[in-house]
């Protein structure tokens, strides 16, 4: 199979790239997103099976990894035979925040638009001072604060600059 020239990047070994929701409206969850999280809209699609977006941390300074937004049309779908499925409650995806207020901000405003699932609450190490916040979708989505990632990460892989 030949390469697709628009697309001459690759992997020089296996690498996580991405996370793939199905949503009802592409543009509401790319407003959504872009409010409550650092993610910023990289490029939109459509075609016959409907509308797509790909949203990445432009400031993220490492490998890429999306968030993939599909909004299929109801006659085009082709994962139709499948019930739709939501991320939660447990289940879901983590941003973690620089400070403890940063998360009281989050589920503050999400309280106000009805959609805080679980509100800020300190945890056991290691998860820290989270909140849940429900996309509009009904995903869950983690915002915390001092869940230690990044320490754990720089312990477990060290230092890869």
């Amino acid at each position: 199979m030949a390469s697709n020239p628009v697309y001459d990047v690759g992997p020089t070994r296996p690498s996580w790239t991405h996370l793939a929701l199905r949503v009802t409206s592409v543009d509401r969850s790319v407003e959504w997103y872009e409010r409550y999280t650092p993610l910023r809209e990289l490029r939109s699609f459509s075609d016959d099976y409907g509308n797509g977006a790909w949203l990445a941390d432009p400031d993220s300074g490492g490998p890429p990894f999306v968030l993939v937004l599909s909004e299929f049309a109801p006659e085009r779908d082709p994962f139709g035979f499948a019930p739709p499925t939501v991320l939660g409650p447990y289940a879901h995806i983590g941003f973690e925040l620089p400070t403890r207020e940063a998360v009281l901000e989050i589920a503050k405003m999400a309280e106000a638009e009805g959609i805080l699932a679980y509100p800020g609450t300190q945890m056991q190490p290691p998860i820290g001072f989270i909140c849940f916040v429900e996309d509009p979708d009904g995903n869950t989505i983690e915002f915390s604060y001092d869940q230690g990632t990044y320490t754990i990460w720089n312990e477990a892989m060290g230092d890869r600059s």
